[in-house]
């Protein structure tokens, strides 16, 4: 394999698919009911106006994750669209004497305004997420431990514990559901597909499987460190509360500096993660992908094959022919 590994291209699991981002274009493979794999391919595209914001140090991060949700959302709408006919052609083959539903498995229902609007729910979704994850900790713990420390310090350091412990219940119970352990089990295919790539294996169903499911480069690293770079930014001596509500409000104004820093740190470890004492900055992320990934089954890592070797596909075409 005569591409660097460093600069793999990212996957992202949807539900009943995975989802891999090259260079050129974006690729879902999801398995359809009858066994069928179906692709959805999305040239990659980024917008005029954002391009500027992608150079800009501790900026870009927080412009490259909006622009992350808001594709992963569409990607995701495709694989759950799948998932509906399938469950439509079902129901109609059991009622044959019904009318059949109006046109559904002959196209995908995808239309400009549809996927902005997706887009956008994405967008909300993860900005939602963060807002809960940064306020309510912060009230719990001037709630629980008002008058504790003097010093802000340890409650910013509590606010963290709570933060990951949150995370990680949240975590912990919706893997539990049938829906999200499926999701999961996509993860980690994907995890274990770049894997194999990596070291340069065949990419046979057999030779993935013996990759380990979790992977250092992984998202999981993100969400730690933006509880970590939360905690010391929290605590520079500028940035003080009197109320509860002066903390909270100072939590979100400072949201997308902890995002952008956070993701500078991640750059940073990434790029050096050879040297031993930064690559152990990498392990917490790890440690939570024990929850956000699980184990996936051969035909899991099938479809994750196909997305990734589809997407790799379609990269080279269009590297021949610009």
């Amino acid at each position: 394999m005569s591409q660097d590994p460093r600069n793999i291209y990212g996957g992202q699991a949807v539900i009943e698919g995975v989802m891999f981002a090259g260079k050129h274009v974006n690729v879902t493979a999801v398995r359809r009911k009858n066994d069928e794999i179906v692709f959805y391919e999305v040239p990659r595209k980024t917008y005029r106006w954002m391009q500027p914001l992608k150079k800009i140090p501790f900026v870009r991060g927080v412009a490259g994750i909006l622009d992350s949700s808001a594709k992963g959302s569409q990607h995701l709408n495709f694989s759950m669209e799948k998932y509906a006919e399938d469950e439509a052609e079902e129901e109609q083959a059991q009622t044959a004497a019904a009318p059949p539903p109006p046109d559904i498995t002959k196209k995908s229902g995808f239309s400009a305004g549809m996927i902005v609007s997706v887009a956008v729910a994405g967008v909300l979704s993860f900005i939602a997420g963060k807002v809960i994850f940064t306020g309510v900790p912060a009230i719990l713990e001037s709630l629980l431990f008002e008058g504790l420390f003097e010093n802000k310090v340890g409650h910013n350091l509590l606010e963290g514990l709570i933060k990951i412990i949150m995370l990680l219940a949240y975590l912990y119970f919706i893997s539990l559901t049938p829906l999200i352990k499926r999701l999961f089990q996509y993860h980690g295919a994907e995890h274990k597909v770049i894997s194999a790539y990596e070291a340069g294996e065949e990419l046979t169903v057999n030779n993935v499987q013996k990759y380990s499911r979790l992977h250092y480069r992984c998202g999981s690293s993100f969400i730690i460190f933006t509880v970590i770079v939360g905690v010391v930014i929290y605590s520079l001596p500028v940035f003080t509360w009197e109320t509860i509500w002066e903390r909270v409000v100072i939590r979100l104004a400072l949201l997308p500096l902890v995002l952008g820093v956070s993701y500078e740190v991640l750059r940073i470890t990434n790029a050096m993660r050879d040297l031993p004492v930064l690559r152990y900055l990498g392990y917490p992320g790890l440690w939570l992908q024990l929850l956000t990934t699980k184990e996936p089954k051969d035909d899991q890592v099938a479809v994750s094959i196909a997305s990734f070797n589809r997407m790799r596909e379609l990269d080279r075409q269009i590297s021949q022919t610009s």
